[in-house]
């Protein structure tokens, strides 16, 4: 467990955006628009596991989730860290390391063997349990985790992104309604600012991926993928 500085947010999330550049874990691509899990065209792409390879960089980023935490959420409101299966896992190990807390993670599905758990490593009753996640898109995936952890007798009332798309109303309305509040780091619009003023792209480019922040949905309908969310 280290200090935290209390950096100012903006720099943290134009830091986090750098670091992303730097390691390759972003890319633009509006010619060949990548096609996500979903059925959605994208001209963005992001692999935010890369950070665990960088050990200079995976400390920062720590370092700015604890201090994104303790400025908006307190100093003293978790009793354990969790991860889900897989990603967050080991950003669960460093950042209970950084804030001194116990670690538990979430199966995406109880194992089917044994004891048959879903949650592995010790949650007593009514603890205030932190999920966290290596990226959020539309927060599906954490709240598989954030219902386990209280159907199983935690309470969880925020959960934290490194990174967060930033450009789905459904996400915001969804934690809304389950009562979570989500922090995070850095979005696209981050990343984008960097490669403009990094002039990594073309403005052809730059501008398709703007495109796409400001409606996903229509962009990617216009480029061969799905045009609506199930």
């Amino acid at each position: 467990m280290i200090q935290t500085p209390f950096t100012d947010p903006a720099v943290m999330a134009e830091l986090v955006a750098k670091m992303l550049w730097e390691i390759k874990a972003v890319h633009f691509n509006a010619a060949e628009p990548y096609k996500l899990s979903s059925g959605m065209k994208s001209p963005v792409y992001i692999d935010c596991r890369k950070l665990l390879s960088y050990p200079r960089v995976r400390s920062t980023v720590m370092d700015f989730a604890a201090a994104t935490l303790m400025r908006n959420a307190g100093f003293e409101q978790f009793d354990c860290i969790a991860g889900g299966e897989t990603a967050g896992i080991p950003f669960a190990a460093l950042l209970a390391d950084r804030l001194g807390l116990p670690m538990i993670y979430v199966r995406k599905a109880p194992k089917g063997h044994g004891r048959n758990a879903q949650i592995e490593g010790n949650m007593p009753e009514g603890s205030r349990v932190l999920v966290i996640e290596d990226l959020t898109t539309a927060g599906g995936s954490m709240f598989k985790f954030i219902d386990a952890i209280r159907a199983a007798g935690g309470v969880v009332d925020h959960g934290i992104a490194l990174f967060f798309y930033g450009i789905f109303p459904e996400a915001q309305q969804r934690f809304h309604d389950g009562k979570v509040k989500l922090h995070y780091i850095a979005t696209w619009r981050n990343v984008l600012a960097v490669a403009r003023d990094q002039k990594l792209f073309d403005e052809k480019t730059l501008s398709e991926v703007e495109a796409f922040l400001d409606a996903p949905l229509e962009w990617s309908g216009r480029n061969g993928g799905i045009s609506s969310l199930a």
